[in-house]
């Protein structure tokens, strides 16, 4: 077995109400941080696991995120994994 370290990025879809990124756009000027035009609040989410192969892992996070990580109706996600030195 193989140990690998999945980088999951979820995210509301654009189509999609996100409030807490549109406070921080609406009030980031109050910082002094000026051209933001628009923000996005999602998660990240990293995982470590064993698989025998690289294809084992993605179809594992792909299922985690699917069955367990992701609310599939509001959030997308999107991932990439890397083999770690034991």
């Amino acid at each position: 077995m193989k140990v690998y370290k999945a980088k999951i990025d979820i995210m509301p879809h654009k189509e999609l109400l996100d409030p807490q990124g549109k406070t921080v756009t609406k009030n980031i000027h109050h910082l002094d941080i000026h051209g933001i035009q628009d923000v996005r609040i999602g998660k990240h989410i990293e995982i470590t696991l064993e698989a025998p192969d690289e294809a084992a892992a993605n179809a594992i996070v792909d299922e985690s995120c699917r069955k367990l990580l992701t609310n599939m109706i509001t959030e997308t996600y999107a991932f990439s994994i890397a083999e770690q030195d034991q």
